[in-house]
């Protein structure tokens, strides 16, 4: 896959699963969040967001590995999460990368036990991670990357409350939003959350992303 400046290890994996060009939502955002800006990124269902996020993490925490967690997503149920430890597997084969996922089924002893021991990407529901955070107290000084996947229908249970809890005990950090579309609710998170934060939109007729910012560069 042609990005700039892609991790090496990341490439071969991708390479490997027959991802050989980037889709114009992952060319257009990748310079981007790798620079650690944060984002709104909207783009329709099918086009690669959430393979867009796996390869993001990966690159930004590739390098190095440490006990505490350097990366936070939140997803919408248990087959989201699911999914995203799959897509992990897949791409972050050559790496170190510890990659746990919770959900509201999962035993929250056990959980907390497993990120005690050490990981560096934590995926979650709003309510698992949320009683987590309350009641475990998980170091946060390290985190990196604080990213919301399919923000609308997480939002739409209104799980805002959740999610600003999580991100107001996180002092500094990259955090992106990623949603089908942009609605109402999305731009009042962003508004509380984000710091002014570079907005992606895909255009669904050409398949083309509309940036509504200046890029940076990598």
């Amino acid at each position: 896959m042609k990005l700039k400046k892609i991790n090496e290890k990341l490439q071969e994996a991708l390479t490997e699963n027959g991802l050989t060009v980037a889709n114009a939502l992952q060319q257009e955002t990748f310079s981007t969040v790798k620079s650690g800006a944060d984002c709104i990124i909207i783009s329709g269902k099918g086009s690669g967001k959430t393979t867009t996020i796996v390869l993001n993490v990966i690159q930004q925490l590739a390098k190095e590995t440490e006990e505490s967690p350097r990366a936070l997503i939140i997803v919408e149920d248990k087959a989201k999460v699911l999914e995203m430890e799959e897509l992990f597997e897949k791409y972050g084969k050559y790496t170190d990368l510890q990659v746990y996922g919770v959900h509201d089924k999962g035993d929250m002893e056990y959980d907390k036990n497993y990120i005690s021991s050490g990981v560096d990407v934590l995926i979650g529901t709003p309510n698992k991670l949320s009683e987590m955070f309350t009641t475990a107290g998980f170091n946060v000084n390290r985190l990196k990357m604080f990213i919301l996947d399919d923000a609308d229908p997480i939002l739409k249970l209104r799980h805002e409350t959740k999610i600003m809890r999580i991100s107001n005990s996180i002092n500094k950090t990259q955090r992106i939003i990623f949603s089908d579309m942009l609605t109402d609710r999305i731009e009042i998170l962003a508004d509380k959350m984000l710091l002014e934060p570079f907005l992606f939109q895909m255009d669904e007729e050409d398949n083309d992303v509309d940036d509504y910012n200046e890029d940076l560069d990598a």
